[in-house]
């Protein structure tokens, strides 16, 4: 038994001195593995008498489950040993405050969009949706736009691209989102009310004009729909929009093909000292043109006119924007400037509405 106890010192002792796993993964081949010493013992156990391999076999049985026990727990130590080490260099005071992050803005646009469709959902119209890219009868014939017109040329208008030998009638990027009027009216006929937000193209660009820019139409078709009807409306929203007690809207007789009769439409305004304050002083803005619905409009998407009659106006979006938050150049809406962005953008928690206020 003295080889035995030589052993379980030896080994209990090379165990407790082991610095890491390796170290005492090293222990455990020594002992244990298949050429250890205690296997090797437990091999000699054929070569002695019943009596001896029982008494013997009994005490390296003991001294293995020993040894087996100690190496165990000397690697949870070395494991929490590793873990508090671990834990120590990567220590953090989450008490310490945060490093603040660079916070996002909503872009005007997006902004002037929802606040221009809270208004007039508060009037009771919905919000009609179309393609971009329209066919020639959508974004002209269907509204009354002559082929002679300035507007069918290429030099004002983006035509994509036809294969030859391609019938299909010509396709355009809609010039303005009046075609979703059109196509609202043929899915749901009248009487209607609803507003027409999004991108539109034109072969245009300077200080106020861009080849692609948003634009919002409103379309209200009923049986006894006037002027009169148009007009409020206008004023109304001018005066949620610009968040003004009062506004003074002048109609100028125009033309527009869609439209009979057609008016640009004019808010009073003052320049005073570089600054725009809408609903006082002596000089006139044009904002937007408007007009009640050409018959022939209607019989394209499928309203009869002797029945149905409505009003129909149009509007910049970056153009009202830029006259509500005092944006001087719109070519800077679409410049991705990040300083830009953070002097003119929104907080995103900035959800406009009509009873808690529109402006930032």
């Amino acid at each position: 038994m003295t080889d035995l106890d030589t052993l379980r010192s030896t080994y209990l002792a090379r165990v407790a001195d082991a610095s890491d796993a390796n170290a005492l993964e090293d222990v455990r081949l020594a002992a244990l593995g298949k050429k250890g010493e205690i296997s090797l013992k437990m091999r000699e156990l054929g070569q002695m008498s019943p009596e001896q391999r029982q008494t013997t076999g009994a005490a390296l049985n003991r001294l293995r489950d020993e040894i087996d026990a100690a190496l165990r727990g000397k690697k949870v130590a070395l494991e929490d040993a590793a873990l508090d080490a671990r834990l120590r260099g990567e220590w953090l005071d989450v008490t310490l405050p945060g490093r603040p992050r660079p916070a996002g803005t909503i872009h005007p646009v997006s902004q002037v969009t929802e606040e221009v469709t809270a208004i007039f959902a508060d009037m009771g119209f919905a919000v009609a949706e179309g393609p971009q890219v329209e066919s020639d009868w959508f974004n002209f014939d269907a509204l009354n736009i002559p082929p002679e017109h300035p507007a069918r040329q290429e030099h004002d208008t983006f035509f994509m691209a036809r294969a030859e030998g391609d019938l299909r009638p010509p396709h355009v990027l809609r010039t303005h989102t009046s075609p979703v009027q059109i196509r609202a009216m043929q899915d749901q006929g009248a009487p209607i009310r609803v507003i027409a937000p999004g991108r539109v193209y034109r072969m245009d660009m300077d200080q106020t004009h861009t080849p692609m820019f948003h634009q919002v139409e409103g379309l209200a078709i009923g049986q006894d729909i006037s002027m009169a009807n148009l007009k409020w409306t206008l004023e109304e929203f001018c005066r949620a929009f610009f968040e003004v007690d009062e506004v003074e809207l002048r109609f100028r007789a125009s033309h527009f093909p869609f439209t009979e009769p057609s008016a640009e439409v004019d808010i009073r305004c003052s320049w005073e000292g570089g600054t725009l304050k809408i609903g006082q002083g002596d000089s006139w803005l044009e904002i937007l043109g408007s007009g009640m619905v050409h018959p022939k409009v209607l019989a394209a998407a499928g309203v009869d006119p002797a029945k149905w009659q409505g009003f129909a106006f149009g509007m910049g979006i970056d153009r009202i924007a830029m006259l509500k938050y005092g944006i001087p150049d719109l070519r800077a809406f679409f410049e991705s400037d990040l300083r830009w962005l953070r002097h003119y953008g929104f907080a995103a928690g900035d959800v406009p509405s009509v009873a808690g206020g529109l402006s930032r």
